[in-house]
């Protein structure tokens, strides 16, 4: 019998008759190993566990407790869940695909005469739930293209048909288990009894391949855990991410509002919204301004011609928005760069001017498909802190990092962790080879020479350019793009951008698009639920209340709240004619830092009684006092 020599990951190899399955291997190297293996990674292809090695190869054993490992066990409970709904309903539904997502998978259907709702869930789960206690086997077999499409065709699964025939291989791949086949590359779970914990969370409406020209399916969302106590602990953050939901938050604490009126994906700022917005717009004047940017403001309209320049038009122009002007095309922008090249353009520029570093607080527009809007974290109008610096070749490093280190401390400012990606070239982009591999090892020097852990983050950089993509961590673990540092060679050689350097020749600068907070719109839905409403005192919308006891305090409570309202402090006033116990309900119910109450005691020494809206109480003190307290909570933040 010949024999096959399998590499490990800790570089022994190990001796084994062909075919051998990686099952098998994995107990040759211990049980406990075994019991936990899920899949294999055979010379980096992923693969099922039972394969038969019949070559010389590497080979890695996958676990559960592997992300690589969670995600096969989540695929193959999307493929339970689609077995079960159509053991309940049959050929009244079809299905089309279940991938394994973020925290969990979804399935597409399509039924022209059922209509899934939350109510049906439970009788979905205790049909997986009795398939996953037959431990039935799940076995792949591979087929040509035109027998898979027969077979699905007989089956009257009108979407796998059309799947495998867009498929350019002759042979497709499929796992059964039991009398559920489905189209899949795999791999998956050896059977159904692995499948341990799941719950069906939401069912929401989703376009045939992302088409809003195609058929409407109904997708149902859904999480699985290797165990119970993981899936009790995620559905507990689930519902407090509920209550933390920013769209609830935006209406109760009345912040912002959309209208079908004005148009879909389009915010509505109300007064405590606008506040609080720009609250957080100044802080970000002064943070760039202290790092030695100049503040820039371009229209919202440009010449087509322009945007054709750039590469948006022929490579963005699906996602931007045109309009005519006395026969003129014009462009909305959807970036802020172009206006801040014509800025660099207006002027010859030298070696010593550079870098130079222009912000601006941009207001840009793009066009999300309607299905994917969500609330303030995708929409269609939006501010962005866009900066672009440009610089030599030589500065571009560091600038990079001190970049990095505003990220840093900004995110510090608002308790923030974060995760680092380096986007490379995708598929669509425009440029030399050579400017890319610049640029991308420009960014990844970067990075190395901070210290930061970072990860590859295939084909996902900008058109023009790689980018290091940072992604904050929020008060449930939850991860959010945000930040963002673009590294570009190409734009400034479309548009011609040079400065004239030591030796008197001309030469191109490098330029830098970078984003601290990203979209404004989205860093406030992320704020939001991050803190639960419960902003920190320097950018709360509304930092104190003044509250009377009854309506003999009312002409002091008044004065309270002028004094404290010229000094800069956010305060509102509540003088109605109500018990004093209701009024601080609903100013914790706003999720207002302090209440200053005012009875006959603090009116007769001239002084206010702070209450948090934790429910602390603090000493009596003056409205000067309470000013000057204000103030040295947030001085560290102007």
């Amino acid at each position: 019998m010949s024999r096959v020599q399998i590499k490990l990951p800790d570089g022994s190899q190990r001796d084994f008759p062909a075919g051998t399955t990686a099952l098998d291997v994995a107990r040759a190297i211990g049980e406990r190993l075994a019991r936990k293996a899920v899949a294999a990674r055979v010379d980096g292809e992923l693969v099922d566990i039972q394969t038969p090695l019949s070559k010389d190869c590497g080979l890695e054993i996958v676990t559960l407790e592997s992300p690589e490992g969670l995600e096969v066990y989540r695929h193959s409970t999307a493929h339970l869940m689609a077995h079960a709904v159509k053991s309940l309903f049959g050929h009244e539904v079809q299905v089309t695909i279940g991938p394994a997502i973020e925290n969990g998978f979804y399935y597409d259907f399509f039924s022209e005469t059922h209509k899934f709702t939350p109510e049906e869930f439970q009788r979905i789960e205790d049909k997986m739930a009795e398939l996953a206690a037959a431990d039935l086997p799940i076995s792949r077999e591979e087929m040509t293209r035109d027998s898979a499409i027969r077979l699905f065709r007989d089956m009257g699964e009108a979407y796998k048909v059309e799947l495998i025939q867009d498929l350019p291989n002759e042979t497709v791949s499929l796992y059964r288990q039991g009398d559920f086949v489905d189209l899949c590359r795999g791999p998956h779970l050896p059977s159904t009894g692995f499948i341990k914990a799941f719950k069906l969370t939401s069912v929401a409406g989703a376009y045939w391949r992302g088409d809003e020209h195609k058929a409407m399916l109904q997708r149902i969302y859904a999480t699985s855990f290797p165990d119970r106590k993981e899936l009790k602990a995620y559905l507990l953050r689930l519902e407090e991410a509920r209550k933390r939901d920013h769209r609830k938050l935006g209406r109760e604490l009345d912040l912002f509002s959309f209208s079908e009126d004005a148009g879909a994906g389009l915010v509505i700022w109300h007064p405590k919204g606008a506040l609080l917005r720009t609250v957080l717009e100044d802080f970000e004047r002064r943070e760039h301004l202290k790092r030695g940017y100049d503040i820039v403001m371009g229209p919202q309209l440009l010449r087509t011609d322009l945007w054709k320049t750039s590469g948006h038009y022929e490579n963005y122009r699906e996602n931007m928005y045109f309009t005519d002007v006395e026969e003129q095309s014009y462009g909305i922008k959807p970036m802020n760069c172009l206006a801040h090249m014509l800025i660099y353009k207006s002027q010859i520029r030298s070696y010593r001017d550079l870098p130079l570093r222009f912000f601006e607080l941009g207001t840009v527009h793009r066009h999300e498909k309607s299905g994917v809007l969500h609330g303030l974290t995708r929409v269609r109008g939006f501010t962005q802190d866009d900066a672009h610096i440009l610089c030599t070749p030589d500065q571009l490093d560091g600038e990079i990092k001190g970049v990095l280190q505003f990220v840093r401390d900004v995110m510090g400012i608002f308790g923030f962790e974060y995760e680092l990606e380096i986007s490379t070239r995708p598929e669509k982009s425009i440029g030399s080879d050579q400017d890319w591999e610049r640029a991308t090892n420009a960014l990844m020097a970067s990075l190395k020479d901070t210290g930061l852990p970072f990860e590859i983050n295939e084909g996902d950089g900008a058109f023009y350019g790689p980018k290091i993509d940072v992604k904050l961590k929020d008060a449930l673990d939850r991860r959010w793009q945000c930040a963002t540092i673009q590294c570009d060679f190409t734009l400034p050689e479309r548009f011609d951008l040079t400065f004239v350097g030591r030796d008197g020749e001309k030469h191109r600068p490098v330029m830098v698009h970078r984003v601290i907070l990203g979209s404004i719109e989205r860093f406030i839905g992320i704020l939001i639920e991050h803190y639960a409403g419960n902003f920190p005192l320097w950018i709360s919308p509304v930092q104190a209340v003044v509250l009377n006891v009854t309506d003999n305090q009312a002409t002091y409570a008044e004065q309270v709240f002028t004094e404290l309202r010229a000094a800069g402090v956010r305060v509102q006033k509540d003088l109605r004619n109500e018990k004093l116990g209701f009024k601080i309900r609903e100013a914790q119910m706003e999720k207002i830092p302090y209440m200053l109450v005012i009875g006959d005691k603090e009116m007769e020494q001239g002084k206010v009684a702070p209450r948090h809206r934790s429910g602390k109480m603090l000493d009596p003190m003056t409205p000067a006092e309470f000013i000057t307290f204000m103030q040295d909570e947030c001085k560290q933040y102007h």
